[in-house]
């Protein structure tokens, strides 16, 4: 992976800001990703071109994921989340509103359950903050 960016200013990078609040012991960076693997936001731990490549792979383990699902129920269960563990740390995929997915990487010593509650949290955030640019777009459209 590349090296992390900090001060330089990406444009494309607007709801960042939002993924900070995963910045807690641990973790080592945040993507608000589309269900297809685009990257829409990434926080300050990874450089761009490595978000788009995280999110491009994670969204690839979350097909995976929906293909194993019939064997843990049937072929209507649902994914709820996606965890990888490594050697020597993890890799976490939720629900972020509409079409988009939060994923998380973390080194190996970290609080599992406190992982997937902030996770959790913050994609009830990022779904409204998704539903309100949505909007403002439209919007700004119309005048």
């Amino acid at each position: 992976m590349g090296t992390p960016t900090t001060a330089v200013a990406d444009s494309s990078n607007k709801l960042g800001w939002l993924l900070e609040d995963l910045s807690i012991p641990g973790v080592r960076f945040a993507v608000l990703l589309s269900d297809d693997g685009l990257r829409i936001a990434h926080s300050k731990g990874i450089a761009r071109d490595d978000a788009e490549r995280f999110a491009a792979a994670a969204s690839g383990l979350r097909s995976l994921g929906k293909a194993l699902g019939e064997f843990c129920g049937g072929p209507e269960t649902g994914l709820r989340q996606n965890m990888t563990e490594y050697d020597d740390g993890m890799i976490f995929i939720t629900a972020a509103g509409e079409g988009a997915l939060l994923g998380v990487s973390t080194t190996a010593d970290i609080d599992v359950s406190l992982i997937a509650h902030r996770m959790n949290e913050l994609a009830g955030r990022v779904g409204h903050e998704l539903g309100s640019q949505s909007r403002q777009r439209t919007d700004s459209d119309l005048s």
